[in-house]
């Protein structure tokens, strides 16, 4: 019986102790980062810059689970079109500090926030968002609209309340949660990855970046927390400030995504009927970076 417990309780800690054993992000991992690093009031920030220097600044958001890497197809695009972008690693992904505690839209907000004053940058901004960053460009630009030129949502998280299954079972229980969600979620992402691996993309090697960005300590944790934090609710609230306040949004859905419906294109109407929306045929959540011309034709569109 002693030996049964035992053996009971080793695989219990499995999860956790494969989660311990994974290898940080350190000096090593950041000596091949591109790009800058900050020390902002929360953490260390990774950034980077791309496009002329006195182009329309242009600050693109990722997404819950792919780093900033994900927006280099779009970026050389935005950049081709003038503008000065600038990508950044939320924490808890890419090269950016693992930072504990809750991730609401608080924390991410005052993550952009520290960013944008460390590089001095000012107004006139034209913020991207892509799924999870998409709720937090909205946040953002309903707080700040004074800053936002027009707002760009790709497939944005936000739109309905996450519902019942695994994921929702580890977000709403304490502890047992946490090691559900680290026994099934790292088995899951890696088999999307591997099964989108198939797919064309504008981003060089994003398929094996993902497979990395999934053996780091801390990312696990990370996504959950903002499953717990941000991606609780919904940003109808702030869709209508957003309204309210007269900020141009362009919103461009995956006709085939299956992660956020294209349902959720009739609920923004609802919230922000001046919005403007594309649906970008054939594609899926990854559109971003597997038709990355098709959003910036959309783009390219709604400035005239």
């Amino acid at each position: 019986m002693t030996w049964f417990v035992v053996i009971l309780l080793g695989l219990i800690a499995v999860p956790v102790t494969v989660e311990l054993m994974r290898n940080g992000v350190d000096d090593k991992v950041r000596a091949d980062a591109p790009g800058d690093l900050a020390l902002l009031s929360q953490g260390t920030t990774h950034y980077e810059w791309m496009g002329p220097e006195r182009g329309p600044v242009a600050v693109c958001i990722h997404g819950l689970t792919t780093p900033s890497f994900v927006w280099r197809g779009m970026a050389r695009g935005l950049a081709l079109m003038g503008f000065r972008v600038l990508v950044y690693d939320l924490y808890g992904r890419g090269y950016s500090d693992r930072v504990r505690g809750a991730q609401d839209a608080d924390f991410f907000l005052r993550q952009l926030l520290d960013l944008l004053r460390y590089e001095q940058v000012g107004d006139d901004l034209t913020v991207f968002g892509y799924s999870m960053g998409g709720a937090i460009a909205t946040h953002f630009t309903a707080k700040h609209p004074e800053l936002v030129k027009q707002l760009v949502l790709i497939a944005p998280a936000g739109m309905v309340e996450l519902g019942g299954g695994k994921l929702a079972l580890a977000r709403d229980l304490p502890i047992i949660g946490d090691w559900l969600f680290l026994l099934i979620y790292p088995f899951e992402v890696r088999r999307g990855i591997a099964r989108d691996s198939t797919l064309p993309t504008s981003v060089e090697g994003v398929y094996d970046m993902q497979q990395r960005e999934t053996g780091r300590r801390g990312y696990f944790p990370a996504v959950l927390a903002s499953l717990r934090g941000l991606l609780r609710g919904t940003t109808q609230d702030q869709h209508a400030a957003i309204a309210q306040a007269g900020v141009a949004v362009l919103a461009i859905w995956g006709a085939e995504d299956d992660v956020i419906p294209l349902s959720c294109n009739d609920t923004l109407a609802e919230w922000n009927p001046n919005a403007q929306q594309v649906v970008a045929e054939g594609a899926g959540h990854a559109l971003i970076h597997t038709h990355t011309e098709q959003v910036l034709e959309a783009l390219r569109t709604s400035r005239g």
